[in-house]
């Protein structure tokens, strides 16, 4: 983000068994924003540049469900983020046999 710009950052996690719908887990500006970021990074998450889905998901208190107006876009995203996960673990099963 340019300088003008506070960088900022949500995170979300989704478990069918548990909600119907993702959870935002962490959200923040500055300091905060950067610490979700490394973290996601250090765990391997996928991490998504959005600034209108930013802007949308940090208005979300953390521990809450995002708004449903949100859940096709987030689906979206999601239906992405586990395909990518797929590929690359049938990379890695691939080169490992």
């Amino acid at each position: 983000m340019n300088g003008k710009t506070k960088d900022k950052a949500v995170a979300l996690r989704y478990d069918r068994a548990k909600s119907e719908a993702p959870l935002v887990v962490a959200s923040g500006s500055g300091v905060i924003a950067q610490k979700i970021i490394e973290t996601a990074k250090e765990a391997g998450i996928y991490i998504k540049h959005d600034p209108d889905l930013l802007e949308m998901l940090a208005k979300v208190p953390v521990g809450e469900t995002i708004p449903e107006q949100l859940f096709q876009t987030v689906a979206e995203l999601l239906a992405f983020v586990y395909k990518a996960n797929n590929n690359y673990k049938d990379k890695l099963n691939t080169n490992i046999s």
